[in-house]
């Protein structure tokens, strides 16, 4: 984006490549460049890059919707089964879970336990089950179910803090996380944003918006990665947008991308899910 100066106008200026053309939008700024000029350039950045990208994550979602429905039942559930592998192997390995992908396939399809530390068999045993819980869920989003989700991840390898908030400080790197006192109206907070957004706001945005905010409260003692990103999928797949696992390897990138304003998460996310479904797209 640059700021360009036409006969004595400022205009804010940005090309995106949209189906092989270049396309450019501008941004009427006026005779002198406004005092308040960065938060313009923000709302025009997210409205440009929102044009660039939503009619990629359509083609996907069209695409991937197609291929499903040809596919049998049985097939089906295979891949249900391999993606809860790969998710749950990714989403633990990013919490520090010492299981490999391998030792993963071999708990989840196998009935197989690796010489492992047992937490971390465990942790994999209820991630999965949750996982197609997550899949099934009539219930809408809600910090209860959250709660829910939680005991049923730790009761058994951290049942002092499973399905509870926490009511201590807490740190991630240099962040620090709110006031635990604050944590009830902050996730309060958090599902009316929820409400007021899911039936307006592009379901992609939406998983973003939602795994960002929820990260930034940090509502529980541990597991707020793993609550967070199932957070991601269960609002993908309620609005039939195909899930995805945020890749261990690739965590350093995520972890940066937290660290940041809600609109280059936003950016992150949308161009890690294109990665993902690349082949989807012409």
């Amino acid at each position: 984006m640059k700021i360009i100066k036409t006969n004595g106008f400022y205009y804010l200026s940005y090309s995106f490549r949209k189906k092989g053309s270049v396309v450019n939008r501008k941004k009427y700024l006026g005779k002198k460049i406004p005092v308040n000029v960065e938060e313009i350039k923000q709302t025009f950045l997210e409205q440009c890059f929102k044009e660039e990208l939503f009619g990629k994550l359509k083609q996907i979602k069209k695409k991937c919707a197609e291929e499903w429905k040809k596919l049998p039942e049985s097939i089906k559930k295979e891949r249900l089964v391999d993606f809860s592998i790969d998710f749950t192997y990714n989403t633990n390995a990013i919490e520090g879970s010492s299981l490999t992908k391998e030792d993963t396939e071999s708990i989840l399809k196998r009935k197989i336990a690796p010489a492992k530390p047992y937490r971390d068999i465990q942790e994999t045993i209820h991630h999965s089950k949750v996982f197609f819980t997550v899949l099934q869920e009539k219930k809408k989003l809600t910090g209860k179910l959250l709660l829910q989700w939680h005991n049923s991840l730790f009761s058994e390898t951290k049942p002092d803090i499973a399905g509870v908030y926490r009511e201590y400080l807490v740190r991630v790197g240099d962040y620090r996380a709110p006031d635990w006192q604050d944590v009830p109206k902050l996730m309060r907070e958090l599902f009316l944003l929820y409400e007021k957004n899911k039936k307006t706001m592009h379901p992609i945005e939406l998983a973003a918006l939602m795994h960002y905010e929820f990260e930034k409260i940090h509502p529980f003692g541990d597991g707020n990665g793993r609550v967070g990103r199932l957070i991601i999928n269960y609002i993908l797949y309620k609005n039939k947008y195909p899930m995805f696992a945020i890749l261990y390897k690739k965590r350093q990138a995520y972890y940066r991308a937290l660290g940041k304003k809600r609109l280059d998460f936003l950016q992150y996310f949308i161009r890690v899910y294109l990665s993902s479904y690349k082949e989807y797209l012409e």
